[in-house]
């Protein structure tokens, strides 16, 4: 059962519409849906909305949390939330921009490295485990590695950005699974793909 949906991403207006903020996109889009609004909580060095649970067999809050330590701090956000309400790292999941995927595609998994991903490496040394779960957004790659510092600061294409946010949409549809506790269907749901476009119909021939 997920109690704290975090998403990663860097603060401030110049950051808001960068690859690597596509966490904190998925976090707001999660907020759109449970009807949540998120507030500065300093104790917690984020955004932060509790949401009552909308499934009532269910018992206890949700939390929602966009860190605002910047990216290679955020466990520090992420941490101290969860060592207050005693949240296991088992019952979060982060959403993050993910580079080994293309835009438009998405997994999810229970722990794993960090892949060189700054925001889930603070995450697991400060929660001292890299058993919480991870909801990867793809971004695409450069190409070369040196770039991708640089790459993810940048703002993706028109298409790219359509394509993230059809994925984050689709997401949606694992969110009451995630509520529920059933991470496997919400496993079946995430990577499902997505319905191809049908192809034209074929124009009738003009009346002669």
């Amino acid at each position: 059962m997920i109690r704290l949906f975090v998403g990663l991403g860097n603060p401030g207006p110049e950051y808001e519409a960068t690859r690597h903020n596509a966490g904190f996109w998925w976090v707001d889009a999660v907020a759109r849906k449970l009807g949540a609004t998120l507030h500065a909580e300093r104790t917690y060095h984020g955004l932060l909305a509790r949401v009552n649970r909308p499934c009532p067999d269910v018992p206890g809050p949700v939390w929602l949390l966009q860190p605002q330590t910047y990216m290679n701090r955020s466990g520090l956000s992420v941490a101290a939330l969860a060592r207050f309400f005693k949240i296991a790292p088992q019952e979060i999941l982060v959403a993050h921009d993910e580079l080994d995927l293309p835009p438009g595609q998405m997994k999810i998994k229970l722990g794993g490295g960090h892949a060189g991903h700054n925001g889930l490496k603070d995450i697991q040394a400060q929660l001292g485990s890299a058993d919480f779960w991870r909801l990867r957004l793809g971004i695409g790659h450069p190409g070369v590695k040196s770039e991708v510092a640089d790459y993810v600061l940048r703002k993706p294409a028109p298409e790219h950005r359509e394509a993230l946010e059809q994925c984050i949409d689709r997401s949606m549809q694992a969110l009451d699974a995630m509520l529920h506790g059933d991470m496997e269907a919400a496993q079946r749901l995430i990577h499902a793909k997505p319905p191809r476009p049908k192809p034209p119909r074929p124009q009738e021939p003009a009346a002669s």
